[in-house]
């Protein structure tokens, strides 16, 4: 009899183990459900600005001058631009209003020190 309660306590516990693996599998497929669709409402946005940094990094990566002003400059405008861009796809994407207002004021500020700075380094960079 001893050996039968054990068995049988034996084989309740693997039901009961096998039942709640298979709940924590339905439950994990709909997380990955819920998470694969916030993905794809979130991919176009998280790609641009992907692409907008890795672009700006691969821009910020200039051949050094020896020139620490000329290096600067030119390593700024990179990541300047790259701010415009990084704005750019906010007011493309962003929903909240003070958010969308600090990109355009980004775009307005960056855009004036670009040209600053165009300027400076077509005035110096030979120099």
């Amino acid at each position: 009899m001893k050996k039968f309660i054990a068995a049988l306590c034996i084989c309740c516990a693997s039901v009961s183990y096998a039942a709640a693996q298979s709940e924590n599998s339905n439950m994990m497929d709909m997380a990955k459900g819920a998470a694969s669709t916030a993905s794809q409402a979130l991919s176009a946005s998280s790609s641009a600005l992907d692409k907008v940094n890795e672009t700006m990094m691969k821009n910020m990566s200039i051949k050094m001058s020896g020139n620490a002003d000329v290096d600067f400059i030119k390593m700024m405008l990179a990541h300047h631009q790259g701010a415009v861009d990084m704005a750019e796809v906010e007011l493309k994407y962003g929903k909240d209003p003070e958010a969308r207002k600090l990109a355009e004021t980004i775009i307005a500020a960056q855009q004036k020190e670009i040209a600053q700075m165009q300027d400076w380094l077509k005035a110096n960079e030979k120099k």
